[in-house]
């Protein structure tokens, strides 16, 4: 029975935490929250019996082994490390850091401390996902060709995702989604080519293409309008589509396995959500640290690093080729 601290008192670790609350093989000892209010009132919803607005307070309990971060995501390294110097376990709400440089100081961290370390990569848990991902793997649609996904909607994002001085990036926080599922089945891009708009200084759309030795994946995200939030891999023997909302999906079509299965009715692939969703993450995170590990095969600090990278240059070169005219972000 895992002991679980929660650091940061938003929407997503509401959704977290209530899927931890219903495991039997966690329980939730203390919160932070970055006042004593917000702290105490997260606290009442969820039955926590200590919580604080001082991150030392936290730490210093032996009833926390393990910290779920879930602050603005330019705070995520330098929390991640002083949790790991005070010899907790550290699952890092996506995206893991603002930077890769950020992301290595981190593991090499939680490798020195001999601690469990992970991005908050819930996708690659999804049942769903884990699936198809094995099908692929062992060579359903034979040599992928090219991967496309999209994440746009025009709601008004959390607050912190469009805030300059909170690393703010629609990229980091919808397109990272896009982004990792290229990675999945197509590995590292050898090059790249982006383009994205922008409100003081923060991505609020793009889109991009990725060029590999032998296929291609087409990736957009936005902030401001809507994106066809399903996706698709591409191969040698046919394609698998991703249903709507294709990161958090309970649904895909199989084309693939012959004529009819290609072009008449496709395989349908289902796995009902339980709770949130985020369940079989947390599960995995719980069997890999009672296991003395310190990555999940699943979701490496390499694989962690390597996205995180992806992104970096992404960024990086939207920023060199900003789009003129988008709509606001700000508009009613």
């Amino acid at each position: 029975m895992l002991g679980w601290g929660i650091i940061g008192t938003g929407d997503i670790s509401d959704r977290v935490v209530s899927d931890l609350v219903s495991s039997s093989d966690a329980t939730v000892t203390a919160v932070w929250g970055r006042s004593t209010d917000r702290a105490h009132g997260f606290a009442g919803r969820y039955g926590i019996p200590f919580a604080t607005a001082t991150l030392d307070e936290l730490f210093a309990r032996a009833d926390v082994e393990v910290v779920y971060i879930a602050t603005p995501a330019h705070t995520h390294a330098e929390i991640a490390i002083e949790a790991l110097q005070a010899g907790k376990h550290v699952l890092i709400e996506k995206p893991v850091t603002t930077s890769a440089a950020d992301a290595r100081r981190v593991y090499a961290e939680a490798a020195r401390a001999g601690r469990f370390a992970m991005e908050a990569m819930w996708m690659r848990f999804n049942p769903l996902h884990v699936e198809v991902l094995d099908r692929i793997r062992d060579g359903l649609l034979g040599e992928i060709t090219s991967v496309r996904a999209s994440f746009g909607t025009p709601f008004q994002p959390r607050e912190r995702v469009l805030s300059p001085a909170q690393g703010g990036s629609i990229l980091r926080d919808r397109g990272i989604y896009p982004v990792t599922l290229a990675h999945w089945f197509l590995g590292d891009p050898l090059s790249l080519m982006a383009a994205g708009a922008f409100e003081d200084g923060v991505d609020i759309e793009g889109h991009a293409t990725f060029e590999f030795a032998e296929a291609f994946a087409h990736l957009a995200w936005s902030g401001v309008r809507f994106l066809d939030l399903s996706a698709t891999v591409s191969g040698e023997r046919g394609w698998i589509t991703l249903d709507p909302m294709f990161w958090a999906g309970t649904r895909a079509r199989v084309h693939a396995g012959g004529v009819e299965r290609i072009f008449g009715s496709p395989e349908l692939v289902e796995h009902p959500r339980v709770g949130n969703g985020y369940g079989p993450m947390l599960k995995a995170v719980t069997e890999a640290i009672a296991g003395a590990r310190l990555e999940h095969a699943w979701h490496t600090h390499a694989d962690s690093i390597a996205i995180t990278t992806t992104l970096d240059a992404a960024d990086e070169t939207m920023r060199n080729s900003e789009l003129l005219k988008v709509p606001s972000i700000s508009a009613d």
